[in-house]
């Protein structure tokens, strides 16, 4: 390395972290490799060890050098915004082309045509989009480095893998074969690092590969297990009260995060819940940087690049399905302490979730087969491939994008296509992969279990080449934060109120399925329904676990709970005039009790107007293939004559298809408007 770089990479270090910081020996050879023989690099470290410096160091001097801008693909929002402020603070000039600020892209271009910026970021989303794809070409010819950050994404052994993701990278790399690449990750055993450096190299040449240690000594690595699902969250309302500093608490659903976050706002705690749907995120990430707020309660979406050095502790309700994932999230904290808090909270529920996980991201060869027969010349949309196939519409989009990895499809203006390069189902592959999904899930149910040292559980996750016991962690210790193993009664008493005083909202669905005989455009004949719980309830998990064991008439607390819900309810609807139960192959007496009870009360007549007529709906099929078969399925009893607002009462509600499709029988029969109702809502 020339000296002349190698000051400029001190200068950078020093501007970004402060003038006490000295570069690292691999981030110099890094910079070395990339700057003075234009290699392909792939940096593995620990967060917070200085993988964004090197990029930075690389920057400047390739700029100085009269090089090209640095184009750094980057998977979050959350991350781009901090990325940019790190590289403002080195002296650079950096922007961001993303899904938020379309009105600037034009002058962003006009910077980059006048060679006014030194960094460029975009997400894998807009190398995708046709307006950022037009410019690429000519944009990565004059680009001096290309970064690819979060490389862990782009590996099917990744905890975090986006076909996306792995597919325009692929691109980018094809179309820049003569400019240094950098990798980076703080997540990767040996299976990614080598998968990822393999997807690196080109023309014969080998990726420089820096890895060193992920093991995390500020880290104090708790587990709280056997917890109910109410004590789970009266747990956390009272370790909030005494744990040091602002951090995060992760949660595995949207639902969960709005849940808990005003939960522990009743319990006088100032925290947010912070999801992909939140609107205002960058104002919540900036006043928990600014340790404003005491948590955001969190998804994954507040996770990968977001800095805050003295993050203070992370609180997991429900385990992430790997170590790596885990490892990934609690990363974030004590990057600048010497201590810092990282609790698990596990729940029954978190294998069943790590199960549907584990295979999502695996092709259905079948499902690949009804796609590809679908497909022609002339480009499909992904509403009426899944109308076609009977694939969902989630399970599609996911498999269109694994197999346009692999060549077998193509976006296009206008829908999918064709390649005409056929697909075959790799079977070694993605049988190895659901052996290592389940290695991964066996070693975090024993972390969770707290089976041995926490610590050296995650570092044999990650394959660093030493694990040994932390000596710092619960299991080492014997030592919990405060509430200890149980909150109070008090506490988990205040949670069942809570969580049995919300409001699960229904929402109608508001169109048919395009192309189904009988039933067409608007649906205007549903109310916004209700539902007692929503999905893992904390407040009713146990009370709904012994229900749909059996059939049978419901418990009292379901029937208050049913008034209670409808009382709330009736500030803002047209009273009914019946109740109307649905009919059920599994859970007649069920829906029956409730139906009744509701009728009781409310001195509405009960009128079982449905009728099952044919034979039980295809389980996971597409919205298309479900109306039609509820339509062939469902019947009104002879002589149904209604008038007004009814309640449709059922047992569970997902879909939404089945009480659409009753509801229009209903109101064929002089219902003005159908409002369901059931005791649970699965998402």
């Amino acid at each position: 390395m020339t000296q002349s770089t190698a000051a400029i990479l001190d200068r950078t270090i020093k501007a970004a972290a402060g003038p006490e910081a000295e570069p690292r020996a691999d981030q110099l050879r890094a910079v070395q490799a990339l700057v003075d023989e234009q290699r392909r690099v792939l940096v593995v470290q620990a967060t917070g060890w200085g993988k964004s410096a090197a990029y930075w160091g690389a920057t400047a001097a390739i700029r100085g050098n009269g090089g090209g801008p640095t184009l750094v693909v980057s998977p979050l929002l959350a991350l781009m915004r901090d990325q940019i402020a790190a590289a403002e603070r080195a002296g650079l000039r950096a922007a961001t082309v993303n899904s938020t600020n379309f009105e600037a892209w034009d002058e962003i271009f006009a910077l980059l045509d006048q060679d006014r910026l030194d960094v460029l970021l975009v997400s894998p989303e807009r190398l995708g989009n046709p307006r950022f794809a037009e410019r690429l070409p000519g944009l990565l010819a004059g680009c001096g480095l290309l970064v690819i950050d979060e490389a862990h994404c782009v590996s099917d052994w990744g905890f975090d893998f986006r076909p996306d993701y792995q597919r325009l990278t692929r691109t980018l790399l094809s179309l820049s074969p003569g400019t240094p690449v950098l990798a980076t990750t703080a997540t990767a055993n040996e299976r990614v690092t080598r998968d990822v450096a393999a997807q690196l190299a080109h023309d014969g040449g080998e990726t420089l590969t820096l890895r060193g240690s992920l093991a995390r000594a500020s880290l104090r690595l708790t587990v709280v297990p056997e917890l109910s699902p109410l004590e789970r969250y009266a747990w956390v309302a009272e370790a909030l009260q005494s744990l040091p500093g602002s951090g995060i608490v992760y949660v595995l659903t949207v639902a969960e995060a709005d849940r808990v976050a005003g939960f522990l706002s009743e319990q006088g705690l100032d925290v947010a819940a912070y999801t992909g749907q939140t609107e205002n995120r960058t104002e919540l990430e900036d006043r928990l940087r600014d340790n404003k707020i005491k948590a955001l309660v969190a998804t994954s979406a507040l996770g990968m690049g977001y800095d805050k050095p003295d993050l203070a502790f992370c609180v997991h309700l429900g385990s992430p399905a790997s170590p790596v994932a885990y490892y990934q999230q609690v990363g974030r904290a004590g990057r600048a302490l010497d201590d810092a808090v990282a609790v698990l909270v596990p729940a029954k529920a978190d294998e069943r979730i790590w199960d549907y996980f584990a295979t999502a991201g695996i092709p259905d060869p079948e499902q690949v087969d009804r796609v590809l027969d679908q497909l022609t010349e002339e480009p499909m949309s992904e509403a009426a491939i899944s109308t076609a196939t009977g694939i969902r519409p989630g399970r599609l989009s996911t498999l269109l994008k694994i197999i346009a990895v692999d060549d077998a499809v193509q976006k296009v203006s206008g829908g999918w296509v064709p390649t005409g390069n056929g697909w075959t189902y790799d079977q070694a592959k993605w049988t190895e992969l659901r052996r290592v999904r389940s290695a991964e899930a066996d070693l975090m149910r024993r972390y969770a279990h707290g089976e041995g040292c926490l610590m050296q559980f995650l570092q044999q996750a990650l394959d660093d080449p030493d694990p040994a016991p932390c000596g710092r962690c619960s299991v080492c210790t014997g030592e919990l934060p405060d509430p200890g193993p149980r909150p109070s009664s008090e506490i988990v008493q205040a949670a069942q109120r809570f969580f049995r005083g919300l409001d699960v909202t229904v929402e109608p669905r508001k169109l048919w399925p395009s192309k189904i005989d009988g039933v067409k455009g608007k649906i205007n004949f549903l109310g916004e329904g209700r539902a007692i719980a929503f999905a893992d309830d904390p407040a009713w998990q146990q009370t709904l676990d012994q229900l749909w064991r059996r059939d049978a008439a419901v418990p009292q607390e379901i029937l208050d709970a049913a008034v209670e819900v409808l009382k709330r309810w009736s500030r803002s609807w047209q009273r009914p005039t019946a109740v109307v139960p649905m009919p059920s192959r599994r859970f007649p007496t069920l829906i029956s009790s409730v139906a009744q009870h509701l009728s009781t009360v409310g001195r509405l007549p009960l009128v079982d107007a449905l009728t099952i007529t044919g034979p039980t709906p295809t389980d996971d099929a597409s919205s298309g293939v479900r109306v039609r078969e509820l339509l062939a399925g469902l019947g009104l009893q002879p002589g149904t004559a209604l008038d007004g607002p009814v309640l449709l009462v059922d047992d569970t509600i997902r879909s939404r298809w089945t009480l659409t499709v009753a509801g229009k029988l209903l109101t064929d029969a002089g219902a003005s408007e159908v409002l369901p109702f059931a005791v649970h809502q699965l998402p």
